[in-house]
């Protein structure tokens, strides 16, 4: 039998409205870093609900919204409509603004993660990536599949990685698994950094029932999910954990407090040339 990571913590965050935060910068995510921030949504929405342009540096961000189409523009240029279940990444750099405005209505989930970004890359061109459904890869496994986010998935000489980079050594994907199925993730020796979250349906992980509930995993070995019902979907995320401090600011995080500084004196002068309101 596999060796099998400890259940170290359960984190249950902390509630906005219909956001469950589960990784926040200034708490979970210096364990956690690079993973350092962790939204789920689940609410009925009309068309039009989301977020106005906004700021970031130093981060990027990974929205995923299966449900509904999403309506997106940053300040590289690029504007357009994605549809559901395709991959929204904003990488800040030194300083970008974006925004994305949900088209559908009814019910609807979707998770959003920050990842800190390494010496070099916070500090460099805002970059955005928007990848449609039809490309967002699936590692087929028995039982089920794993879409991949971030990184790179595989299961019997099979791979399959995600079209985005990262800049780090990091997996991050949505497990699906049919009822009475289970799966095995072997991740990297060198992922130090792991967590696993049950957003949809009824499944246990290392043998534990964690609905609704982020699963801090430690130690080496695999990580085990079994669905217990229909439906059950499962976040994963590994990484080489970030070794630089979070210096942390409005709507940013920085290795440290110049880079900082210099993020937020780009927002401001793009916000001006472009007449937004900080």
């Amino acid at each position: 039998m596999s060796k099998l990571k400890t259940l170290l913590h359960r984190a249950t965050g902390h509630a906005m409205g219909p956001i469950q935060r589960l990784i926040d910068p200034g708490a979970l995510g210096e364990k956690l870093k690079p993973f350092i921030f962790l939204d789920f949504f689940n609410a009925v929405i009309e068309p039009g609900f989301g977020f106005g342009m906004h700021p970031h540096s130093g981060i990027a961000t990974l929205t995923w919204q299966p449900d509904t189409d999403v309506a997106y523009e940053d300040t590289t240029g690029q504007k357009g409509v994605l549809k559901a279940g395709g991959l929204e990444w904003m990488n800040s750099g030194g300083g970008a603004w974006h925004q994305g405005h949900l088209m559908g209505s009814g019910p609807a989930k979707g998770l959003q993660l920050w990842v800190a970004m390494p010496p070099g890359i916070e500090d460099g061109p805002a970059t955005g990536h928007y990848v449609p459904p039809e490309a967002v890869p699936r590692l087929p496994i028995a039982g089920g599949h794993v879409q991949v986010l971030l990184g790179e998935f595989s299961e019997a000489g099979v791979r399959a990685a995600s079209p985005i980079p990262s800049h780090q050594a990091m997996n991050y994907g949505v497990l699906t698994l049919e009822t009475g199925a289970s799966w095995n993730y072997h991740p990297p020796e060198d992922h130090d950094v792991a967590w696993a979250f049950v957003f949809d349906g009824q499944a246990r992980v290392q043998g534990q029932d964690g609905k609704g509930q982020l699963l801090v995993l430690d130690g080496p070995g695999d990580i085990q999910v079994q669905a217990l019902g229909p439906g059950a979907r499962v976040l994963i995320g590994t990484a080489v954990r970030h070794p630089h401090p979070l210096v942390m600011g409005p709507s940013s995080v920085h290795t440290n407090a110049a880079s900082l500084q210099a993020g937020h004196r780009r927002i401001r002068d793009i916000a001006q040339a472009l007449g937004f309101k900080r």
